[in-house]
């Protein structure tokens, strides 16, 4: 069966950046074309910041789900054209409410012990349990999913708890743990207790994390041959904020792979490096409507949009290199063709926005920033500082466009675990310029409806009942047979300021000494191979 495949969501989760993104692989003449494959070497990957915790179902960032690629396998593999391959599984069945897996012989934990059916089955269960509020529970697994084990048999049957259009995508997806992280989850929160390829050796926080490479991992994704030549044997990722360190080790060699964007390109394309490229949504804006908050007015949300030049914003964000931008899956191929954006996001209307925000009560004030009730109109925007380069100077243009209306912007750049905590959390931002990676369509549903945290991933506190029913129209008919219904409800979503996309770019992943291949949103630690 093929289906298709930001992300940090999330991964295939999402991509809240925390998120994950999709990617294509694209390599032309590189370096590596005259040199050979080496053995025994170090592959060190550089990260824009810290992943927090590595509990594969307690993390959304795209930067720990990436990690975590090397030490949770997962049911399933999808090859860079979107091909399910075995992983943990050989073989399986699935419709949209029920499943079946039949596990590979062999496979073992990182301390040697077997991975039971049971272990397997117990992954399943603790996301699908509500009680656990696993921020990936609706995106990779439904809320009130069941899966039994029979470990005579080396089989998993789950039912869903929703109808999942895509659910052996989702299922297969799931990061697979063994019985001891299972009993104690702190030791998932260091990267133990996996099925991966690697083991964590030495973690320094905000630094570099190391990984090993299991000599006895052999039963990677597809065809993997754990003999083959150039295989790494240990992982050096290095949390590295800054794009111009990681240009420039790249070019020394001292690092082998890592994702750069804006004036560092052109050196680092004449220097032949390997490149894979990857769509990357980077224009996308929440509104916090939350009770109490301005932002919950859909009139104050329009006029906030209708306040901005967004093509402009696109090319401060994306350097005059976006991509052409149609909905919220940016993964290629997509699972769905279509077009869910355009004509449905409001264009520059300074006038309208400040005839809104008249009527909605907010008048200008002695210093032009509006008043109502006598409080002022004064935002806090948040935004990921480990995107890019791009993303301060494109917040500040907004910051210019939303002042031009009489609204007090105050600008905000966190990293990766500041903008989940604030997300998530504490709930204190009213506008999010932090997007959202997604490989499919559902993967969507959990973080614009149901639950708001703590009890859920709906983050902005969205109610959009057009969306809801279209999503549970989409969710009962397989794969590419509802995409109808889900491009419509992601257009119910930008009809009413829920989400304002405007704004895709390329992401090229650079590799120097190395080669490899991004599928399902990350960094495939089997398809590394190392050059001299």
């Amino acid at each position: 069966m093929k289906t298709a495949r930001l992300t940090a969501a999330m991964a295939g989760v999402v991509a809240l950046t925390v998120s994950a993104c999709g990617g294509s692989a694209q390599s032309g003449q590189d370096r590596t074309a005259n040199q050979e494959l080496v053995d025994g070497k170090t592959f060190t990957y550089a990260v824009p910041s810290d992943p927090g915790t590595l509990d594969p179902a307690i993390t959304v960032l795209s930067v720990a789900r990436g990690i975590d690629q090397f030490l949770y396998d997962g049911l399933v593999n999808l090859d860079p054209e979107g091909n399910v391959q075995p992983a943990i599984a050989e073989k399986w069945e699935a419709t949209t409410t029920t499943a079946s897996f039949t596990l590979r012989k062999g496979i073992t934990c990182a301390d040697g012990s077997p991975l039971g059916a049971k272990d397997v089955a117990a992954s399943i269960n603790f996301v699908g349990d509500a009680a656990n509020k696993s921020p990936i529970a609706g995106v990779t697994v439904k809320t009130g999913t069941k899966a039994v084990a029979d470990e005579a048999a080396g089989t998993v049957q789950v039912t869903s708890g929703a109808p999942d259009a895509f659910l052996l995508r989702n299922l297969g997806n799931v990061p697979i743990v063994c019985a001891k992280g299972l009993a104690d989850r702190k030791t998932l929160a260091k990267g133990e207790n996996g099925t991966g390829m690697f083991t964590v050796s030495e973690i320094v926080p905000n630094d570099h994390y190391t990984l090993t490479r299991r000599k006895d991992y052999t039963w990677g994704p597809g065809t993997f041959d754990p003999k083959q030549k150039g295989l790494p044997d240990k992982v050096v990722v290095r949390v590295i904020p800054n794009v111009t360190t990681t240009s420039n080790l790249l070019l020394s060699g001292e690092v082998n792979a890592g994702s750069v964007i804006g004036q560092d390109l052109q050196r680092l394309r004449a220097a032949r490096l390997f490149q894979v490229d990857m769509t990357r949504p980077i224009g996308e804006l929440f509104f916090n409507q939350a009770p109490g908050r301005v932002t919950a007015d859909q009139s104050v949300r329009k006029a906030l949009v209708q306040a901005l030049d967004l093509p402009q914003v696109a090319k401060v964000l994306t350097r005059d290199g976006g991509a052409p931008v149609k909905g919220m899956v940016t993964d290629t191929p997509p699972p769905c063709t279509g077009d869910s954006v355009t004509g449905k996001v409001p264009g520059l209307d300074v006038a309208a926005a400040k005839a809104a925000l008249d009527a909605a009560g907010w008048k200008p004030g002695a210093d032009g920033i509006r008043v109502k009730d006598g409080k002022r109109l004064a935002l806090t925007a948040i935004y990921g500082s480990q995107v890019g380069p791009t993303m301060a100077p494109g917040a500040e243009l907004m910051q210019e466009g939303w002042k031009n209306i009489g609204v007090d912007v105050t600008l905000k750049g966190v990293d990766s675990p500041g903008l989940s905590q604030a997300l998530f959390a504490t709930g204190e931002w009213d506008i999010s310029m932090a997007p959202l990676g997604l490989s499919l369509p559902s993967q969507l549903v959990p973080f614009v409806s149901g639950g708001v945290p703590p009890q859920g991933t709906n983050f902005a506190h969205i109610k959009n009942p057009e969306y809801d029913a279209l999503v549970a129209k989409a969710a009962t008919q397989v794969g590419e047979a509802g995409c109808g219904d889900w491009l419509a409800a992601e257009s119910a979503l930008f009809q009413k300021q829920d989400v304002t996309l405007f704004a895709n770019t390329v992401v090229p992943t650079f590799g120097s000494n190395a080669r490899f291949e991004i599928a399902n949103s990350f960094l495939k630690p089997s398809s590394i191979r190392m050059y001299s």
